[in-house]
C-alpha cells in the first residue's frame, strides 16, 4: 500500500490502527514477512495478495488475519477503503485468551485455510461501530485505563470476526473440529522436532489410524502431509529470509543429515533448496 493518505493511531508501539481511504492502483512484489499479529479489513477494494507462497485474489468486504513469520506481499491492489490492526503478543496474547475468543488455530496461527473472511452488512456494521470506538478512544487525551479500553475493543473485534467465521464458513461438527484444531495447533509448536504421525497420535491420545480417519471424514489432506507441508513452509520461510545455510536450516528442522532434507524439500516443491532461494530472489 501506499504511504500516503495513512492515517494511524498507535499505542506505545505495541497497538495500532491504519486507516486508509483513497483510491489508487498499487503493485508491490517483494515479500516481507510479518513480525507482529495483524488484521486486515478491506472494506471496499480489491486486488490479490500473496501469503505464504500462495495467491488469494478477493473482491471487497473482506477480513483477513496474520500472525508473526507469515509472508505477505502484495501482487496487486485498488484500495478505496481499508484498516490494519497490527498488536504484538504484550499487548494482547492469543494464546492466553483463546478459552475466551476460541481465535487461536481459526483466525490466528492458521497456515492451513484460506484466510478470508467476508462479513455481512449487520457484521459489517458492528465491525465499523467497534473501529470508530477505537479511534475516539485513539484519539483521547487522558490515558487512564486506555490499555484496558484499547484491549477491549479489540477483544470485542476478534470476537466478532470468530463468529463470522463459523456462520459463514464450512465449520466441522465439534468433535472433528476440536482434533483438527489440536493437531494443527500441535504441529505448530512441534514440527521443528517431531516430525512423525505416531508422535502428535500419542500426544492426542488417538492412534495413528484414527486420526488419519478423521482427516479423511473433514476432507482434509493426510496427517502426514500436513506435517510434511508445515516443515516445507519453515524452509522456504527461512530460506528467503535468513542468510542461514541449508545445513543450518535442516539441522533447525530437525534433518540431521542436510543432503536428505535437499531430497525432502526437493520432493514436495520440485526444486532443490538453494533453486528455490534464487528463484524467489529473481
Amino acid at each position: 500500500m501506499a504511504v500516503q493518505d495513512i492515517s494511524t493511531y498507535s499505542y506505545k508501539d505495541i497497538f495500532s490502527l491504519n486507516v486508509i481511504q483513497f483510491e489508487k492502483a498499487c503493485v508491490f512484489n517483494k515479500p516481507e514477512q510479518v513480525d507482529a499479529y495483524s488484521i486486515y479489513w478491506i472494506k471496499e477494494g480489491k486486488g490479490v495478495y500473496n501469503i505464504d507462497f500462495e495467491s488469494y485474489a478477493f473482491d471487497d468486504n473482506v477480513l483477513f488475519f496474520l500472525s508473526p513469520g507469515q509472508v505477505f506481499s502484495v501482487e496487486s491492489e485498488k484500495i478505496k477503503e481499508a484498516y490494519k490492526l497490527t498488536f504484538v503478543r504484550d499487548f494482547y496474547c492469543i494464546q492466553a485468551h483463546d478459552k475466551e475468543v476460541a481465535c487461536n488455530g481459526v483466525l490466528f496461527n492458521n497456515v492451513y485455510e484460506t484466510p478470508f473472511v467476508k462479513p455481512c452488512e449487520s457484521d459489517t456494521q458492528k465491525l465499523q461501530f467497534i473501529l470508530e470506538s477505537l479511534i475516539d478512544e485513539f484519539k483521547r487525551d487522558e490515558v487512564a485505563a486506555q490499555y484496558d479500553m484499547l484491549q477491549s475493543y479489540l477483544k470485542q473485534f476478534i470476537i466478532h470476526s470468530v463468529r463470522i467465521k463459523k456462520e459463514y464458513h464450512i465449520i466441522k461438527d465439534d468433535t472433528e473440529t476440536k482434533l483438527f484444531k489440536d493437531f494443527s495447533l500441535l504441529v505448530e509448536q512441534n514440527f521443528k522436532t517431531l516430525h512423525s504421525i505416531t508422535n502428535y497420535a500419542n500426544r492426542l491420545g488417538v492412534s495413528p489410524k484414527s486420526l488419519t480417519k478423521h482427516f479423511q471424514k473433514i476432507g482434509s489432506q493426510t496427517p502426514s502431509d500436513f506435517i510434511k507441508n508445515r516443515i516445507v513452509l519453515e524452509a522456504q520461510r527461512q530460506l528467503i529470509y535468513t542468510n542461514d545455510s541449508v545445513k543450518h536450516i535442516a539441522y533447525d528442522l530437525g534433518f540431521n543429515d542436510s543432503a536428505y532434507f535437499t531430497r525432502f524439500f526437493k520432493k514436495a516443491t520440485s526444486k532443490s533448496p538453494l533453486q528455490f532461494k534464487k528463484d524467489q530472489k529473481n
